[in-house]
């Protein structure tokens, strides 16, 4: 005779059928299976809890004071007709200003102006990052010192970089770049009127180097070396292993330094107030915004902008961060 043993949550009196249906579902719970009752939390535990809670409550508190009572005046002002020049005639504008960015010409230009400029500075900064990456992915003495020099420039005030970038390397008469064209013959080159474009994306490239560096150098150090290892014994050259191991692990980590880069491009002004002034199709989003608000003096045509460009930015974050999450949570499934 075969013993029937019960299942721990099975009702007392229960016959067999109850009893296999019961621990077919996982319990009295339903379909709930491997789920217990939640559990109760102590006292003490209660208060830790209550505690982190009202430690956090500061922060959102000084968050939503920063950054969302800013942006709901900016809405505010991009529904008036508000001149600086005109201060008496400030009224409702609607949706006047709105109409005015998407039908005036000036908004797609400077669209496809930030899209040409980021664009181009991310590709390169992400090219050379990845070499500088795969440098400094090996060991060397002053390994620790070079990865500090390298990512100096990230760490630079973007009006310092700028600075330097128009008058100590591209200047027409003392610039380090035309001294190096002068010693093979070359004239000098007026790179800030001539080349605009070109030297913003030059500036940013150096700028954003080291950042895509970081990103993708901890990608590599997440690589197995037993698998590159096994690869090597199995006739696998470096560039094959490259090609077909290294850079199909890295697609995460370029795809998180290309999206965060971005966010961080889009709100590039410096190099292009100090070296360009919007000059030459450098007139980006930003640049227009601070053209319309603090030249024009068109405040609400201003606001205007810069929700359209805050909006935009907010786009390009939400994907970002939905890709950090996924390279998290994947990397936490490895683990």
């Amino acid at each position: 005779m075969t013993a029937t043993v019960a299942h721990p949550t099975t009702p007392p009196g229960a016959d067999d059928s109850t009893r296999a249906i019961l621990t077919r579902n996982g319990g009295t719970g339903g379909g709930r299976r491997g789920r217990g009752p939640k559990p109760e939390l102590s006292p003490g535990q209660k208060k830790a809890l209550k505690l982190a809670r009202a430690l956090v409550w500061p922060a959102i508190v000084v968050a939503i004071l920063v950054t969302q009572i800013p942006f709901l005046v900016t809405i505010y002002y991009s529904f008036q007709n508000w001149n600086l020049m005109r201060p008496g005639s400030r009224g409702f504008a609607g949706f006047d200003n709105y109409v005015t960015v998407f039908t005036g010409g000036a908004f797609m230009q400077s669209l496809s102006a930030t899209v040409v400029i980021t664009g181009s500075s991310i590709v390169l900064s992400v090219i050379f990052g990845l070499v500088i990456a795969l440098l400094l992915n090996r060991k060397f003495l002053g390994q620790g010192l070079a990865r500090t020099l390298v990512i100096t420039p990230f760490l630079m005030m973007p009006a310092a970089a700028a600075l330097i970038w128009k008058w100590s390397m591209l200047d027409a008469n003392v610039g380090m770049v035309n001294w190096g064209l002068s010693v093979v013959g070359i004239d000098p080159v007026q790179w800030n009127t001539d080349f605009p474009a070109l030297t913003v994306i030059m500036v940013l490239t150096w700028q954003y180097t080291p950042f895509m560096m970081l990103i993708l150098l901890a990608g590599l150090q997440s690589q197995s070396q037993e698998t590159l290892e096994a690869a090597s014994v199995d006739g696998a050259g470096p560039i094959r292993s490259f090609v077909h191991m290294t850079l199909p692990h890295l697609r995460q980590y370029i795809e998180l330094a290309v999206l965060l880069g971005g966010i961080m491009l889009l709100q590039v002004f410096d190099p292009i107030a100090i070296m360009t002034r919007g000059t030459g199709g450098t007139k980006t989003l930003s640049y227009l915004l601070y053209e319309r608000a603090f030249v024009g003096l068109e405040i609400g045509e201003a606001a205007a902008y810069g929700v359209i460009t805050v909006l935009l930015t907010i786009l390009v974050a939400s994907v970002a961060l939905r890709l950090l999450f996924k390279i998290f949570s994947s990397e936490g499934a490895k683990s």
